[in-house]
């Protein structure tokens, strides 16, 4: 009976941590996202960084993630693609630049007002983590590394 009682305590102790991080966005936010994204029924909100959240669902097949402000205006959104799906340029920018590199993940970025964009997440036995994003015609735009710490952060 006192390892049942254990048991139930340990239970209802995780299922009460696991519910109170569970995030909600600002109505604000809420309603943008139901304004740009009418069709989904169903989205994982995180706050991503102060003042900017992430919502996280699948539509049409596949799996995006939009990031509206706290006012609600719209900053971003990536739709996860194969790296096969990638531009023939970009594919060819990833294999000269970061040869040594395999590719993890590929999305396609949609922000306001910018040409599509495509991020890849580059990975190296023992280096740190690259993100890069191109330009449909293979230009880096930007890279980032990202240590191990930091993906553990995230």
């Amino acid at each position: 009976m006192k390892y049942l009682m254990i048991a139930m305590l340990f239970t209802f102790g995780f299922f009460s941590t696991s519910c109170a991080q569970k995030q909600v966005a600002p109505a604000a936010v809420q309603s943008a996202f139901k304004a740009k994204f009418p069709s989904v029924q169903k989205a994982k909100w995180e706050e991503e960084h102060e003042g900017e959240w992430e919502a996280e669902f699948k539509m049409g097949g596949k799996e995006l993630s939009a990031v509206f402000d706290n006012d609600g205006a719209w900053v971003e959104t990536e739709t996860e693609i194969k790296a096969a799906d990638l531009p023939e340029a970009v594919q060819s920018a990833v294999s000269a630049q970061f040869s040594d590199y395999e590719i993890e993940e590929a999305a396609m970025v949609e922000t306001p007002g910018q040409a599509m964009a495509y991020e890849v997440e580059l990975e190296k036995e023992g280096e740190a983590t690259i993100e890069a994003l191109f330009s449909a015609d293979g230009t880096l735009i930007r890279q980032m590394s990202e240590t191990e710490e930091d993906d553990d952060n995230d």
